[in-house]
């Protein structure tokens, strides 16, 4: 699955998942510009590390939870690299709270940064795409929660459930340009921000209980999405795949 030549932007990319995504790109050959808020501190740190593997990585600060912000980051990485092959948009804001507490405004800024955002971003680029010809690839970053009513967590719920749905939408319009659209959903990644919410030990003991015996780590699901982004999957659009260890069944685990 090389992708050596193709001109990648992940978003996100300072750590966690969108991390994961692109040292795997990279290291499959991918030219990358990685992105992630202007208030993150991670970035400059991840661009180090991947330049290991991609000495011309480029790291672009923008907030792509803004149209405005998408546009420039999007002009910035094709006056870097000259075009984008490839996009993973992972953009997300996640806050947990009971349903009948939820504020109206924290909603809407959920679903605003996790579902918006993804729109804007894919718009923007697929225009790009469409414009230069040649096909390309797409790739969301959704959740297991788009499917399992997780509580308490309604926004992020819905939102990635659109996400979903929105990107099997946009596959079929997208179609006729040769670019590929598909979702990961994640189940339970052993990120740095989980460690900060739950420790080591936790996650740790929540792992085991899982099918695969642990959870799932962000290089998992970049190589999930080095071949969703690659030739191989050339006939693959419209998909949504799991990538969680069997982290939606565990409940369904036997104690032996």
């Amino acid at each position: 699955m090389s992708l050596q030549g193709k001109k990648a932007l992940v978003t996100g990319a300072g750590r966690g998942i969108g991390k994961g995504i692109a040292i795997e790109l990279a290291r499959r050959g991918a030219d990358l510009v990685i992105n992630d808020r202007p208030d993150g501190q991670d970035l400059a740190g991840t661009l180090e590390e991947i330049r290991e593997l991609c000495p011309s990585a480029t790291a672009i600060e923008a907030n792509v939870f803004e149209r405005a912000e998408c546009e420039r980051l999007v002009s910035s990485a094709v006056e870097a690299k000259g075009r984008i092959d490839i996009l993973v948009s992972n953009p997300a804001n996640i806050l947990w709270c009971e349903y009948l507490k939820f504020d109206p405004d924290d909603f809407e800024r959920v679903i605003a940064g996790t579902l918006i955002g993804g729109f804007h971003i894919s718009q923007v680029v697929s225009r790009h795409m469409v414009e230069r010809g040649g096909g390309g690839k797409m790739l969301f970053i959704s959740s297991v929660h788009a499917t399992m009513p997780y509580s308490p967590c309604v926004a992020y719920n819905a939102a990635k459930s659109g996400l979903n749905h929105m990107a099997r939408t946009i596959a079929l319009e997208l179609a006729p340009h040769h670019i590929n659209v598909n979702c990961i959903e994640p189940g339970w990644i052993n990120t740095p921000g989980e460690q900060e919410t739950f420790g080591e030990e936790r996650l740790r003991e929540e792992g085991e209980k899982l099918p695969w015996g642990r959870l799932g780590m962000p290089s998992d699901i970049g190589k999930a999405a080095a071949f969703l982004v690659s030739d191989e999957a050339e006939y693959v659009t419209a998909e949504v795949l799991r990538v969680d260890g069997a982290f939606v069944y565990k409940d369904a685990k036997e104690e032996v």
